[in-house]
């Protein structure tokens, strides 16, 4: 929010993805995309399964913190792994 936005393959920082620009990078284009979209998604669903998951250990109900636990854990690493992932994959195209 405090910096301008970053285009994926902007190699000259002028905010726009040139068709020079665009060969280089179209083979991993889809690909980073594709990560971005599912960890933004998955990171708004892992949220309240975590707080769930919490909830019920914290109240001593480790039944359903299993259950809870055995979805949002695999959610919660895809997102924490795919978060640095996306953050390489942008990094060299910042201004």
């Amino acid at each position: 929010m405090t910096s301008a936005s970053t285009k994926y393959g902007d190699i000259n920082g002028n905010s726009i993805l040139e068709a020079s620009e665009q060969l280089k990078i179209a083979s991993t284009q889809t690909l980073y995309y594709v990560i971005l979209i599912s960890h933004i998604f998955l990171s708004l669903v892992v949220i309240p399964m975590v707080l769930f998951t919490y909830k019920f250990a914290w109240e001593g109900d480790f039944v359903k913190h299993k259950k809870w636990t055995r979805f949002a854990f695999p959610i919660w690493l895809y997102v924490a792994i795919t978060g640095v992932v996306v953050f390489f994959m942008i990094s060299p195209y910042y201004a």
